[in-house]
């Protein structure tokens, strides 16, 4: 069976207005590419389709929907499967409506952490969509394209009639070295059209990889519904053989590791720096680490094996914030994780988020001071979205803690939807994280040591060059429509179609066993 997997474009500020966010980063749809080798490895043909891609149609444009439509019929699927985060998730269905008004009984199956978290509620609000899959997809998908009575799917919820079915969830994958390596020869413009985080690099081209599935630790803002609690991961031998096969087959010499946790597991972190210095590939890479579980001597050889930066999550430096939602990480062990970083000769990366619930403006200026403090080579501060399969998500939506604003489309980490009780306006929040941004980026040790980086960052710089009309031009359109764009934030109306207050499937409710399974038909 012929089958088409879609990574939809979704919405990186708001709808109708131009991205510009992939001048700045453009990452591969890993996922879909590695169920369409895992297709292809047992005989289905595969097509992929990335709407953020080099090579579609600007997600702006009049008629991108139409024409995304018109690229995927055009591979001649017998099904399409779109993987679909919550803030593409409109994005997706806009692209099916306009898929069955072509070809209507084309079949459709939604994918990912949002179809993953709510489930059947799904199938009662969409009729367009046919399937859902649940947690991972490779062995729903090829139960699907060998036939197989769809009663007898794990992981798939369909329609029965007038009812819909949630079949009981399968086991998860426990040797993810049975993977073959992701298609990415099938990724139109790859590597050339793809890039990693600017200045985030200093060999070319780039690459992402996830080398797990799942995390050991439990956040309360991390959504947990695909994976579920179960840790599982590549061993070192085959990460080395898969960031060869990139580096031989593509020219690709810097890989970001985008595991939840990429040294979760001690001995498979050393076994492969040993790997990388005694047989070296001459890569470069940046990973994810957790404070308080890094040794020195696991530093020291991230540093000899090629790595350039390593990450870590603290989100906020107020102690009760802290406690909430990250918990096990004190202030004084991220400054020690942070000194050792820099003492192994790494670069230190600051991940950290803007309007948890208990956020107030002291906690956020208190967090600011303290990210000042610490000497980061580079930050990231992302706004606060409520995911549906997240701990926190109850808390989020029963007003207690604050104010959410259910819009799918801005649930993407740039735009507040959520507004804790300690703030008055979402205005107020866009004001301060604006200016802690400015203070770090315009803060004179980091203006320091990006000067002293200015030919580690040539292939940045020119990148950048390259594209000078488009740089010009989002500094315009930013520069000169703020009022107009936050006009625009403010008064956005909800999509027609979305629903909103869908109970998310979590728990039992997900392993409904089907009654013709229990029938034995």
């Amino acid at each position: 069976m012929r089958i088409t997997l879609v990574h939809p474009a979704g919405f990186n500020f708001v709808p109708g207005q131009p991205d510009f966010s992939v001048l700045a980063n453009r990452m591969m749809p890993i996922g879909i590419l590695t169920l369409a080798a895992w297709l292809e490895k047992h005989g289905h043909p595969t097509a992929v389709h990335d709407c953020l891609g080099p090579c579609a149609p600007p997600p702006a444009r009049a008629n991108a929907i139409e024409a995304n439509a018109d690229i995927i019929l055009a591979t001649r699927p017998e099904i399409v499967g779109f993987s679909a985060t919550t803030s593409a998730f409109m994005d997706a269905i806009e692209i099916t409506r306009a898929i069955k008004r072509k070809q209507p009984g084309l079949k459709v199956v939604f994918g990912n952490v949002h179809a993953s978290s709510l489930g059947a509620p799904l199938l009662e609000h969409f009729p367009e969509i046919d399937y859902l899959c649940i947690g991972e997809g490779e062995g729903m998908l090829l139960d699907m394209a060998e036939g197989k009575a769809l009663c007898e799917i794990s992981n798939l919820v369909y329609r029965d009639g007038g009812r819909i079915v949630t079949n009981p969830r399968r086991a998860r994958i426990v040797n993810l070295d049975d993977l073959p390596f992701p298609a990415y020869e099938k990724l139109a413009g790859f590597p050339e059209g793809y890039h990693l985080p600017l200045f985030s690099y200093a060999k070319r081209w780039g690459a992402t990889m996830i080398t797990s599935r799942g995390c050991p630790f439990t956040c309360s803002f991390c959504d947990r519904t695909v994976f579920e609690r179960l840790y599982k991961m590549n061993s070192a031998a085959y990460i080395y053989e898969h960031m060869k096969h990139l580096r031989d087959n593509f020219g690709v010499y810097h890989i970001n590791f985008y595991d939840d946790l990429f040294t979760a597991q001690k001995k498979r972190v050393i076994e492969l720096c040993t790997l990388l210095i005694e047989k070296p590939l001459g890569m470069q890479f940046n990973c994810a680490i957790r404070t308080g579980h890094t040794s020195d001597e696991m530093l020291r050889m991230l540093k000899q094996a090629g790595a350039l930066m390593v990450s870590m999550g603290v989100e906020s430096a107020d102690p009760e914030m802290m406690e909430r939602h990250k918990a096990g990480v004190t202030l004084e062990a991220v400054r020690e994780t942070v000194a050792s970083i820099h003492a192994a000769g790494l670069r230190a990366k600051g991940l950290f988020i803007f309007g948890l619930p208990g956020e107030t403006p002291q906690t956020v200026k208190t967090t600011s001071d303290f990210i000042l403090s610490l000497d980061l080579d580079e930050m990231n501060m992302t706004k606060f979205s409520p995911l549906y399969g997240a701990p926190i998500w109850n808390e989020c939506v029963g007003g207690e803690s604050g104010d959410f604003h259910e819009d799918w489309r801005l649930m993407n980490c740039l735009n507040f939807v959520f507004l804790p009780r300690g703030f008055s306006s979402r205005e107020e929040m866009d004001a301060l994280y604006n200016w802690h941004i400015h203070r770090f980026y315009d803060s004179k040790p980091y203006r320091r040591r990006f000067g002293r980086r200015i030919w580690e960052h040539r292939w940045s710089i020119w990148h950048l060059l390259k594209n000078v009309p488009r740089v010009i031009q989002a500094t315009r359109y930013f520069g000169a429509n703020q009022e107009q764009l936050e006009a625009i934030r403010k008064d956005f109306p909800l999509h027609p179609s979305q629903p909103r207050n869908l109970k998310p499937m979590l728990g039992p409710e997900l392993f409904i066993e089907p009654r013709a399974a229990k029938s034995g038909k």
